[in-house]
């Protein structure tokens, strides 16, 4: 069933980017841009997508290494392009689609930092652009270690509502703000706006009217998690969980430690997607270090601490400073720990990743 839900979603995000990046394509063809603009399309289009999908059902298996070498020719593939793309805007700054197309890029590899300012250019060149306008709402909540949805964030969300009142990704943003602020009647009747644009009975229509539920549990006062069954539910008057994480790292691993190295402390369902249910990220340099998981590090309502009696904490060294584990970073665990734990955890970072 978890492979056939990573394999929809990525259909989904396929289609989704088809929709959006064909019209691109034939503009592009008619402004004369170079094939490398169009190389990058199709490889946001279908094989990041895919590839996505494939590593999420892939994370924590031991038959990761199967398929290496396929996915370091895509990798190398995808470089190439995003090369010629950068090497084409510094060329023709101007280009507000191609500008675009790096933000949708920087987002499906993980670079939300760098997809927040591609999104600017765009907001520069043409201020009305609502798909702009909700990409770097979307990229910033991604890039804050509170995933907060708030500010200039919230500001161009009810902007891209106002020139697009059916924009079906900033109501849902707008609906998570929302809730982030404990407007939960507000997020529902944000929420309540997206439901009849949705296919009835749909994966996406389903998962909505579970955050309708929860918000609706929450502004009369209700536990949310009784407004879901498919999550384990908490004591209704439990105060919200906050894990205490000591992170080190071993001696041994010192001299692997490099300038711009991220630090990724991490709490995630013990059995489920690898999401993280409350993430905190700093500088290497820090360590070691104290972090406190709370439930304000969570970009979904439904996917935080609380919603959980057990969860996985981790730490985890980037030297890309990308979320996704790559090959020689340095991780530790604290194994598995319940939500409502007092005690500090403690982890010391003492592998290598594969």
């Amino acid at each position: 069933m978890k492979s056939v839900f990573y394999l929809a979603a990525a259909v989904m995000i396929a289609v989704a980017l088809a929709l959006l990046l064909l019209p691109l394509l034939k503009h592009g063809r008619q402004a004369g841009r170079p094939r490398s603009v169009f190389v990058v399309m199709l490889l946001i289009a279908l094989v990041l997508p895919v590839g996505t999908a494939l590593l999420y059902l892939k994370i924590g298996t031991p038959a990761t290494l199967d398929g290496v070498q396929t996915q370091a020719q895509t990798i190398t593939n995808i470089d190439q392009a995003m090369a010629e793309l950068h090497a084409h805007l510094a060329s023709n700054p101007n280009d507000a689609q191609g500008w675009g197309l790096l933000a949708q890029a920087d987002m499906q590899m993980q670079k939300p930092d760098e997809a927040r300012d591609a999104f600017d250019h765009v907001l520069k060149l043409t201020p009305n652009d609502t798909t702009a306008m909700v990409g770097w709402a979307e990229a910033n909540a991604a890039a804050r270690d509170d995933h907060a949805i708030q500010g200039r964030a919230r500001d161009l969300l009810l902007q891209a509502l106002k020139l697009e009142p059916n924009n079906q990704r900033a109501m849902w943003l707008l609906g998570i703000s929302d809730y982030q602020q404990g407007q939960y009647a507000d997020a529902a009747a944000t929420w309540r706006l997206l439901q009849p644009q949705l296919q009835p009975g749909s994966s996406v229509a389903q998962a909505v009217a579970q955050q309708i539920a929860l918000a609706d549990a929450r502004a009369s006062g209700a536990p949310a998690s009784a407004a879901s069954s498919s999550q384990p539910s908490s004591p209704a008057n439990a105060p919200e969980p906050a894990l205490r994480v000591k992170v080190a790292l071993a001696p041994a691993l010192k001299a692997k430690l490099a300038a711009g190295d991220t630090v990724f402390v991490y709490a995630r369902a013990q059995n489920g997607p690898p999401m993280p249910l409350a993430v905190a990220r700093l500088d290497a340099r820090q360590l070691p270090t104290t972090v406190i998981l709370t439930d304000a590090m969570s970009m979904l309502p439904s996917m935080k601490l609380s919603s959980m009696q057990q969860v996985f904490v981790g730490a985890r060294i980037s030297h890309s400073g990308e979320a996704v584990a790559q090959s020689g970073d340095l991780e530790g665990d604290a194994g598995v720990v319940a939500v409502d734990s007092k005690t500090p955890i403690k982890i010391l970072i003492d592998k290598v990743h594969p």
